[in-house]
């Protein structure tokens, strides 16, 4: 691939343009089809979305608006007129449901000092009614500046969607005006010259570009997700850079040995080209493992992480050769002077990994052990790691003017913030059987003493289909909220509704969605950890043609990961150092993240894993020992992972700072691992463990002779002018 890239290099180039300019086009019109909410969740949720979508009805946007007074109470008259005044005013836009007065619905608080007026906004679809609720909330704020003496505030599912819709549109932007050009000041710092950091700065970005092209042209057949976008940003960028960064290096590096042009080119493109494209599989391979969970959303983000992998490698392995073919040594141009005398040798290494390296190999086993050590007491808290679907006031920051709002309406009617809904498809809703049922239904759940009123049944006779909305006690997913649901399902249901025959009455909400979300990811844990950890052992073992590599391979990766959850688990869940990222500890850990971090880290430490150790194989396989074999890839490679590791911890580090809880522990759990995985497990266990494997490190049994060979790299030989020469694995003149 290189050298056709190198021999067309105006096709390569301006084929990837056009290839880029087509895709990106044809996907903005086409657009994206988005995952339905049935498709979202699994369990009962599932089951009563589907319920509700076959009826052409749509979960109504809920909202209540708090009026609260600190010296009046829900009696005096100058109460009731505020809040006559904000129904009519949230009427006047003419954009809600009739709202239900608390004085018809009982919903006044115990002390009758705050009262909540209830209606849904319009809307076919949430985006809809996300789209209706500005008018809403600025009658809402009106009616507060009429009534300074009161507290009038709106919250609900629609104003909630409106700030998350708004901030995630934010966060994106920002994410991407930050990663970016903190990428580029990075690979300035590496390479000293600025057309050298521009290079893989501008086909990452291209890739992701044709990516997203990619995936909207396809959501027909796989629904995207806004989480999908994110995550190809934050994926396509980090490979995207590391790939080119490989390559680059790797040319650079031979061309200072005294190569010429093509020969310097052409061992890049059979060792580093090699490296990223093996690489590039394995990520691929591990993001597929998500599929195996049966969640839309992973799917989406799975496929979109898969097709930017794919895009970053095709551009690495083609128009990057092309680049710099036409390039020759003017890639250099643009050098800062400084920056470009810091650079180092790239064979000597720098002071700094060379300090590190020289004690690990003269006391392996003393370095393993400590560095296993340390490892394990960081991973140690993902013991009391708890997952759950994080709660509105738990995703947002501190501060939030909806959080206040919600915990001032929770604090005055204690109780989980999203009611309950059990959907009853019957044969017949309006019969005589079903409305005592549904009657039954609410006076069963109340007595339980885990629920609390008021109920609210809304009848679809058209569809014989009915909402029954149950308030619970508890936070919304904590032990009591789930303690409520599980009696709602598992006796209140059963009980009334459930005996009616030809009744089907599944019960979603927010506590549902979270219940049946951890139990989706409990029961897929192990196919996902296994379909992973089973099929990069594959890869490497074919790779490497090594049953050592490959076992220790996955093992260290194993580490780093278990690094990474245990400080997900204490930041987070526990609020350990939580201050210092502008967040606080939540009690619990976002239920995808644990899984997603797996897949997406699984894939990427293979990044270094692999570049790393095929320097390795490729002194080895020139007559090098192991020991040394070892000491000079290590060295060879410290500055170019080095560089790679900084920009992946740089890129998601940004994604740490994003205002939502999940994408906070995201970013920092990727920065985390990557961080861990290019320092302590590259730079200290993997040179200690093979050094002390010594000739064992590229054990096969004969029985597995048969493998083919796919080496990541193939060995380089001089020639007798001086060259270099790339011969196919196991090959010899």
């Amino acid at each position: 691939m290189g050298a056709w890239s190198a021999r067309h290099r105006k096709t390569a180039v301006f084929g990837w343009l056009l290839f880029v300019v087509l895709v990106s086009y044809l996907g903005g019109v086409h657009g994206s089809d988005k995952v339905t909410d049935a498709e979202s969740m699994p369990g009962q949720v599932a089951r009563a979305a589907r319920i509700l979508d076959d009826a052409g009805l749509k979960s109504p946007a809920g909202e209540t608006v708090l009026v609260q007074s600190a010296s009046l109470t829900a009696d005096d008259p100058a109460f009731r007129a505020a809040v006559d005044q904000v129904s009519a005013a949230v009427r006047g836009t003419g954009r809600t449901s009739e709202p239900l007065s608390p004085y018809d619905t009982g919903a006044v608080s115990a002390d009758r000092h705050s009262a909540l007026l209830r209606f849904t906004v319009d809307g076919a679809d949430s985006e809809a009614a996300v789209a209706n609720v500005p008018a809403v909330m600025d009658a809402v704020a009106g009616a507060q500046g009429r009534h300074p003496d009161f507290v009038i505030e709106e919250y609900g599912e629609a104003s909630s969607g409106k700030w998350f819709s708004d901030q995630f549109k934010n966060d994106f932007a920002r994410a991407e005006w930050t990663a970016v050009p903190l990428a580029l000041g990075i690979l300035l710092v590496a390479f000293g010259a600025v057309v050298a950091a521009v290079l893989p700065v501008v086909l990452a970005i291209t890739a992701f570009v044709a990516a997203g092209g990619l995936v909207a042209l396809s959501s027909g057949l796989l629904h995207t997700s806004d989480d999908a976008s994110s995550v190809m940003l934050l994926v396509g960028l980090a490979v995207g850079v590391d790939y080119c960064l490989f390559y680059l290096r790797r040319e650079r590096e031979e061309r200072a040995a005294g190569r010429d042009h093509a020969t310097a080119l052409r061992i890049a493109a059979a060792t580093s080209g090699r490296a990223v494209l093996v690489s590039g599989i394995t990520v691929v391979v591990a993001m597929a493992g998500m599929f195996l969970t049966g969640i839309a959303d992973f799917q989406a983000m799975a496929f979109a992480t898969i097709l930017v992998v794919v895009t970053a490698v095709l551009g690495s392995l083609t128009v990057l050769p092309a680049l710099l073919s036409m390039l020759g040594d003017r890639v250099e141009k643009g050098r800062v002077p400084f920056l470009h005398r810091l650079r180092r040798d790239a064979g000597d290494g720098s002071r700094f990994w060379n300090a590190v390296l020289t004690p690990v190999l003269r006391r392996p086993l003393a370095a393993a052990v400590l560095a296993t050590a340390v490892l394990l007491a960081v991973a140690a808290p993902l013991l009391t790691m708890r997952t759950a679907n994080l709660t509105f006031q738990q995703q947002l920051p501190k501060g939030n003017a909806l959080v206040a709002t919600s915990q001032r309406v929770e604090a005055a009617f204690p109780g989980s913030p999203s009611p309950a809904t059990v959907v009853v498809k019957a044969r017949d809703i309006t019969s005589p059987e079903m409305t005592a049922a549904l009657a039954e239904l609410q006076s069963r759940a109340l007595a339980t003493g885990r629920m609390h009123g008021p109920t609210e049944v809304t009848l679809h006779p058209e569809q014989n289909v009915a909402t029954v909305d149950i308030p619970l006690y508890g936070s919304g997913n904590n032990a009591a909220s789930t303690a409520a649901l599980k009696a709602l399902r598992e006796e209140v249901v059963p009980a009334t509704v459930g005996k009616v025959p030809g009744t089907e009455a599944p019960v979603t909400g927010s506590t549902a969605g979270s219940v049946d979300f951890n139990r989706q990811m409990s029961d897929s844990l192990l196919p996902v950890f296994g379909f992973v950890v089973a099929f990069a052992f594959l890869l490497m073992l074919l790779s490497f043609r090594s049953l050592t590599v490959a076992l220790t391979a996955v093992l260290l990766n194993l580490l780093s990961v278990g690094a990474a959850y245990g400080v997900l688990a204490l930041v987070f869940q526990h609020g350990v150092g939580a201050a210092l990222i502008g967040t606080a500890g939540v009690g619990a850990v976002e239920s995808w993240v644990p899984l997603f971090l797996f897949v997406i880290l699984f894939g990427l430490s293979m990044d270094y894993h692999v570049f790393v150790v095929s320097r390795i194989k490729e002194a080895r396989d020139r007559g090098l020992s192991t020991t040394a074999a070892v000491a000079h890839g290590i060295r060879t490679t410290a500055g170019v992972v080095t560089s790679a590791a900084v920009i992946m911890v740089g890129v998601f580090a940004v994604f740490g700072t994003l205002s939502m809880q999940s994408m906070k522990q995201m970013g920092v759990g990727l920065a985390v691992a990557v961080l861990i995985d290019a320092t302590v497990i590259r730079a200290v266990l993997l040179p200690a463990v093979m050094s002390l494997l010594g000739e064992r490190n590229w054990y096969l049994p004969g029985w597995l002779g048969w493998l083919p060979r796919i080496g990541a790299e193939g060995p380089v030989e001089e020639s007798a002018a001086g060259g270099a020469e790339l011969l196919p694995a196991g090959a010899h003149r």
